[in-house]
């Protein structure tokens, strides 16, 4: 069979397959038109060029208008409204970009690259729900706006094509005003923050007078080279790394800005402190000294600019360096689930003036040392000298701090291979010994306390809301019946506990703010099946609530879709759930097409493993390249169905036959339930879901066909671990060949459509996985389908990316899945 490659797609209709009908054996002219109707069926996947459209009905929906996104004040008096296009355009995301120390840089605009959809703004009272658009002279280009301390101004950046402006805007006016000349930096990440008077910026900015941008030489002036004496360097795989010099002159010269302060009120700039390449620069609360972390060289090829050396310093009000706080080293050879030794995690401490606290390793920092303690938490006052004075000791990592009144604080540990989290109530000046105030296991969602609500200070620092010896937590409320977000009071002394709201049955509603100090009063986002999800002021004592948006359902031609959430079981008992979504127009009886689109997720015990997560009660919102468009051409789609891996830190070492068994039971679902015939059901996913519906097709006959998108298989490309495996490939080969659906290529027989963006940046799924698997497949003759997209990353985003993978989605399951003829492997 010839080979045909078009618009960076590749397909194979191998021999792989048997093709049979019920009835007597076919004659060889049977036989003859069974192949030519397979041909017919597969050229039109195989015969156009350029982008394609999915069916009209898709299209309609993808281009509806998007719903705002909302942001809150720190007063919660105003709301501002993001509102935005529903997807860049491919032209959009085909712009320059350098992929640099882990970063992506447009070097245009000096920004990190992520085409803006924002086309405006408007401003939303809280207390009435009334709503003034920000008068602004463009309609693109935007980016998110961060709200001052006080709540009465916002800064918002924008995109002129040839750098990044900087836009200072008053609440209440629903006005915004440039501020001329200046360019900020944004590559480094957020271009500004406010300063604690709320009347200044902390901001980047392109450096003045900097030259050209660094050239390529035309001939190499020497080898790339690396070498390693001796050292053990267990990291992951990382993608977007510095590959030579030049790259390294690239990333000094776009990553480098100087630091100034903007007066919101003038307009006026002053640089402060040395310009360089920074990667945290944060204004104490009392606006009296910096924390900086510049980064510097040696970098690195193998891991990005997060664990590059720094120097961490402290400096005063006119940027003057007033203490060295740590000369951090390359962290290359950190332990995979490890920490660095020496200080780290500096930051100030809220509730203070200006005083900082940061971490040190007790165990070498690494986790898997057998070690009475892992942590400690330190504090350092101005001057800053020495070592400061130790606050706190962690029996397991340290993983946050969370002030409150006084000198009250919350610090948080946790630890992976048990899942362990333990919240601790502590005295900051040592008034009293920490007490335990939770213990969790983070997979158990039925017994999650919630987390303390946070709100900032007049500084603009978060701080857990506090009412004498109470606080609020809210959280999912996991249960049997899905999800129902709460509000309780605990008390710190006496631990009880008290609960003010609770989402009501047959809905979902999370808390989004606080609006007192007493918990009468919350900001909440209410949503149904029915319902569209929008903004309320609730009472949560009464339950009563005004609702203060009014954003409307974008594709109501979907409102006729059944969406039913069920419990199963697997065949050795584990329980099961998923969302079963039914097209417009099902009725009861009806065999339809079905599609199972799933996740792999580890756990460490079947009853974890088995509790329901997410509600039933969500309002289904459609939208980007999305599976349950599959609805729109009359398939049911079984939906985030489980397909639980149990057995802690070693559960991989059965995950074929648990992987199996879960899609087992998914049929088997399908086909009691009188939806599907067991012929007619597809199987596909995302990432680590793609991984898994290779491995499926691989290992069982239970699907028709599969769509894996943006996936990794063959493991040994990961060899330091992927997912929560632990394990390296030296230490595990067996799993590793095993859990490899590459290794198993030979053993596919199913039409597999493999989608993978050229541009992936996520660690683990680069471009060449796919493309290997699609060789692989096609080496042993299967029916296989490469489509390799443009520009696009992990997940895609370009308008025409969007449209074209639903295109080959659902033509891919229209051939292999829809008709009613048998298939037979």
């Amino acid at each position: 069979m010839l080979d045909h490659v078009h618009s960076a797609q590749q397909q194979d209709v191998g021999a792989g397959h048997r093709w049979s009908y019920p009835g007597d054996t076919m004659s060889r002219c049977r036989v003859f038109l069974c192949l030519l109707f397979v041909s017919f069926v597969a050229a039109p996947l195989d015969a156009q060029d350029g982008y394609r459209l999915p069916p009209s009905e898709v299209v309609e929906i993808l281009d509806a208008p998007n719903t705002p996104s909302v942001s809150v004040s720190p007063d919660n008096e105003w709301l501002i409204l993001t509102h935005r296009k529903s997807m860049p355009s491919l032209a959009d995301m085909s712009q320059p970009m350098l992929r640099i120390g882990g970063r992506r840089i447009n070097p245009a605009t000096n920004a990190r690259f992520s085409p803006s959809l924002v086309t405006g703004f408007s401003v939303m009272r809280v207390s009435d729900g009334s709503e003034r658009t920000i008068d602004l002279p463009h309609e693109d280009g935007w980016g998110s706006p961060g709200f001052s301390p006080d709540g009465a101004r916002f800064f918002v950046t924008r995109d002129n094509d040839t750098g990044i402006e900087l836009w200072i805007g008053d609440v209440q006016a629903a006005t915004a005003e440039q501020i001329p000349g200046l360019v900020v930096n944004t590559a480094r990440g957020g271009a500004c923050q406010w300063m604690p008077d709320s009347e200044h910026l902390l901001c980047h900015q392109v450096i003045d007078g900097r030259g050209a941008v660094p050239e390529k030489p035309a001939v190499p002036a020497a080898p790339v080279m690396q070498q390693n004496l001796g050292v053990v360097s267990v990291v992951r795989t990382y993608q977007d790394l510095l590959k030579d010099q030049h790259d390294v002159d690239l990333y000094d010269y776009f990553m480098a800005s100087q630091p100034i302060l903007v007066d919101a009120p003038t307009g006026t700039t002053v640089p402060i402190g040395v310009s360089g390449n920074y990667a945290g620069l944060v204004a104490s609360p009392s606006g009296d000294y910096f924390l900086a972390e510049r980064r510097k060289k040696p970098f690195s090829y193998l891991v990005t600019d997060r664990s590059f050396p720094m120097d961490v310093e402290v400096w005063d009000a006119r940027g003057n360096v007033v203490a060295t706080l740590a000369d951090v080293p390359l962290r290359e050879t950190v332990p995979i689930g490890g920490v660095p030794t020496g200080r780290r995690n500096f930051s100030w401490l809220a509730g203070e003036r200006h005083a900082i606290v940061y971490v040190e390793a007790l165990d070498g920092g690494d986790t898997r040392t057998p070690a009475p303690e892992r942590d400690k938490l330190m504090r350092l006052e101005a001057p800053f000298a020495g070592s400061g004075t130790e606050v706190a000791r962690t029996t397991l990592r340290y993983a946050g701090l969370r002030r409150g009144e006084g000198t009250m604080a919350f610090l948080m540990e946790s630890e992976r291979p048990t899942r362990t989290r333990r919240t601790w109530r502590i005295d900051l000046a040592g008034g009293f010994e920490p007490e335990l105030m939770f213990e969790v296991n983070t997979e158990d969602r039925y017994n999650d306390p919630g987390s303390p609500m946070m709100a900032p200070d007049a500084q603009g620092d978060y701080r857990m809301i506090q009412d004498g010896d109470w606080i609020f937590l809210s959280g999912p409320g996991g249960s049997d019946d899905g999800d129902r977000p709460f509000l309780d009071r605990f008390n710190t002394r006496t631990k009880v506990t008290e609960r003010l709201w609770r989402a009501a049955a047959g809905s979902y509603e999370v808390i989004i703010e606080m609006l007192d100090d007493e918990g009468s009063r919350v900001l909440t986002r209410y949503e149904s099946t029915t319902d569209f999800p929008n903004y309320f002021v609730r009472e949560t004592r009464s339950g009563n609530g005004d609702q203060i948006t009014a954003f409307m359902n974008p594709h109501p031609q979907l409102s006729e879709v059944e969406k039913r959430f069920i419990t199963y079981a697997r065949e050795d008992g584990v329980q099961l759930s998923a969302t079963l979504y039914l097209p417009p127009g099902y009725e009861e009886g009806d065999k339809v097409p079905s599609i199972v689109w799933a996740y792999p997720r580890e756990y460490q015990t079947d009853d974890l493993a088995g509790q329901v997560r997410g509600s039933p009660h969500r309002f289904t919102r459609i939208s980007g390249y999305s599976h349950l468009f599959f609805l729109t051409q009359g398939y049911a789609v079984l939906d985030g169905a489980a397909v639980p891996i149990v057995g802690g830190d070693e559960a991989n070492d059965t995950y074929v036959e648990q992987l199996v068994a879960g899609g087992q039971a998914a049929v088997d679902l399908l086909v009691d339930l009188g939806v599907s015939e067991a012929d007619r059901i597809g199987i596909g996913g995302h990432s680590y879901g793609a991984f898994m519906t290779a491995n499926m097709l691989a290992h069982s006959d239970l699907f028709a066909a599969g769509i894996a998108r943006s996936g990794a298989y063959n493991r040994s490309l990961t060899p330091f671990g992927f997912q929560s495996e632990q394990r390296t490939f030296w230490e595990a080969p067996e799993l590793y060949f095993e859990m490899s659906p590459f290794m198993n290529a030979d053993k596919i027989n199913e039409p597999l459509l493999l989608i993978h963006g050229t541009a992936d940046n996520n660690s683990g799924t680069f471009p060449i996985q796919s493309e290997r698997m699609y060789h692989a497949l096609k080496g042993h003759g299967a029916t296989v389908r490469l489509v390799m997209l443009p520009n696009e990353s992990h997940g895609y985003r370009g308008r025409e990316s969007v449209l074209h993978t639903l295109a080959e989605m659902i033509e891919w399951f229209d051939t292999y899945v829809k008709p009613g003829r048998k298939i037979t492997f």
